[in-house]
């Protein structure tokens, strides 16, 4: 996921620097769209052009950004902690960890005024184990059946595998009674959407589309906006001037730029996800733990982060953990929290036990031969090049020849799944789940041969025991054995160093407070600030309208 973000953050800094002269920003100030109402809210989500089409198929990954606004999931995940808000179902249980049991909500109504039943839930599960391309986060490799009894669903587990309720429960419902006329659901792209979320469509054009408040919406009461307008094109420069109510975007000098232009402005940039050095530990002399060990102690992870992401992100430590939101899983036997700061010296004797010295400013192994190596990252992730070149900076300091390697995104991802590379920057985690976080990472099961693709542990480790302590996690319902065991999964991030954590990838919230309030913060991190998937219904069901605000809308 965040090697796609990295795109849009390319994008935003390419615009936001038009913001910016001679290191003083220009002094904008927000113009507000005078047609857009008190009760209706300007959203800059969704990335659409004139050639892109009426999409508000859940299932399709090149859906509008506001489907999942229309369509809900039985559960919704804060992926900043993990933490979970039951939603279409009102509870569930694991009796066991090959089983799962989701009560279903009554009293919900999709949005034609058709009542929301288990029935609906049992078909859209079938829906996608009859059409597997629907199936994009493979709950179905997970599941052997589904049955319904009275209001309780319950999905039956191919095996023990606890965790994976997290993956299931977030799957969008649809109804059996429109959908199962559909001929080809694969293809169908659902122009008129029926759903049982906070807002149903309105005006669409594809430059610019509408969505209104679903007035029987289960709900309604806690949903402050009537209308929101989700315009197609969204430049830096708009974002800033347009008065929007809500954007996802990264903005360079943030404060010149946003808060300068409305006093009601405000951010919340939280770790979404950890920027790393992935290490090919198929190739010597990254499979020598002590070798990845002086690389570690050799960089300065503030230094590193302050260049990738203007100051705006923390170092990362090396639990693999987001911090704060995940401190109440971390391991407390974890020196500094797991933080590595910079130690030249204790890098020096790190990379001594690899078999290399220092010899003339050149970091040597016993045939006085120097160590080189090479950095993977995509071309035009200027973020994540600004960071390569700190650490190739930092290492080249300790003696090491290091070349950046900059591939087109397309061929970086190749590269990085088919393991040709020496060290590559890449993502870890932002998941929420610290089991489904590291499992991605470290789970042998995903390890190919090099020049074959890996779905994920791209580094190909490969421990015996960290796989059994995974499959301990996976067998336990015991919330008290799995913090246990995740204790155990931080120690092997931080002893084995498979990846080495950097610093953390940013979640950009902007949002003005003129009209609505109650947007998450640092104090009140009750969602994530993306707008996007989910996560936004927490924040609609959350949000109030501001008491200066006028209660009558002006138009959409």
């Amino acid at each position: 996921m965040l090697h796609a973000k990295a795109v849009v953050r390319l994008a935003a800094l390419t615009a936001a620097v038009a913001l910016v002269v001679s290191g003083c920003s220009i002094q904008i100030k927000s113009r507000p769209d005078a047609s857009i109402g008190a009760d209706t809210m300007l959203i800059a989500a969704d990335t659409g052009s004139p050639t892109l089409t009426r999409n508000f198929n859940p299932f399709l990954t090149n859906a509008r950004t506001a489907t999942p606004y229309i369509y809900e999931p039985l559960v919704v995940v804060n992926n900043l902690d993990g933490a979970e808000h039951p939603w279409l179902a009102s509870k569930y249980a694991q009796p066991d960890a090959q089983t799962i049991d989701y009560t279903i909500r009554t009293g919900v109504k999709w949005s034609d005024g058709v009542a929301f039943t288990p029935a609906d839930v049992a078909f859209t599960f079938a829906l996608l184990k009859k059409y597997p391309t629907l199936d994009t986060t493979g709950i179905w490799q997970y599941i052997q059946s589904v049955t319904t009894a009275g209001d309780v669903v319950t999905v039956h587990l191919k095996g023990a595998d606890a965790p994976a309720a997290t993956i299931i429960s977030q799957l969008l419902i649809v109804p059996q009674h429109l959908w199962k006329s559909v001929k080809d659901p694969s293809t169908f792209l659902n122009p008129d959407p029926i759903g049982t979320g906070p807002y149903k469509l309105g005006n669409f054009y594809p430059q610019q589309y509408s969505l209104d408040k679903n007035q029987t919406y289960w709900q309604a009461s806690k949903v402050a906006a009537e209308h929101l307008v989700m315009p197609g094109v969204n430049t830096q420069l708009d974002i800033v001037t347009k008065g929007y109510d809500w954007a996802y975007s990264f903005i360079s000098d943030v404060k010149g730029t946003w808060l300068a232009a409305n006093a009601d402005n405000k951010y919340w940039f939280p770790p979404g996800g950890t920027i790393v050095l992935y290490p090919n530990l198929t190739k010597a002399p990254f499979n020598d733990v002590n070798f990845r060990e002086g690389i570690s102690d050799s960089l300065n992870r503030k230094a590193i982060g302050d260049s990738a992401a203007e100051g705006y992100m923390q170092p990362a430590g090396q639990s693999g953990l987001l911090l704060p939101a995940q401190k109440s899983l971390l391991d407390p036997s974890l020196a500094n929290e797991g933080a590595i700061t910079q130690n030249t010296q204790a890098a020096t004797a790190a990379f001594a036990k690899a078999g290399y010295t220092l010899q003339n400013g050149k970091l040597v192994d016993s045939a006085g031969k120097q160590a080189t190596l090479s950095i993977m990252t995509a071309n035009g992730y200027t973020d994540w090049l600004r960071g390569v070149q700190e650490v190739q900076k930092e290492l080249s300091a300790v003696g090491i020849a290091v070349k950046v390697n900059q591939p087109q995104p397309a061929a970086y991802q190749l590269a990085l799944q088919n393991g040709d590379f020496d060290l590559a920057m890449g993502g870890f985690g932002g998941t929420g789940s610290l089991y489904q976080d590291f499992n991605v990472a470290l789970n042998s099961s995903f390890v190919k041969p090099i020049e074959k693709a890996a779905p994920s542990n791209f580094e190909r480790f490969n421990d015996p025991a960290t796989d059994a302590l995974l499959d301990q996690f996976k067998s336990t319902t015991d919330k008290a054995a799995q913090q246990k065991i995740g204790y155990q999964l931080q120690q092997v991030v931080y002893d084995q160093l498979p990846f080495i954590s950097l610093y953390y990838g940013g979640s950009w919230g902007l949002f003005n407070s003129q009209k609505f309030t109650g947007w998450p913060s640092a104090s009140d991190p009750y969602a994530s600030p993306k707008n996007y998937q989910s996560t936004p219904l927490l924040i609609f069901t959350h949000l109030k309208k501001a008491q200066s605000s006028s209660n009558t809308a002006k138009g959409k």
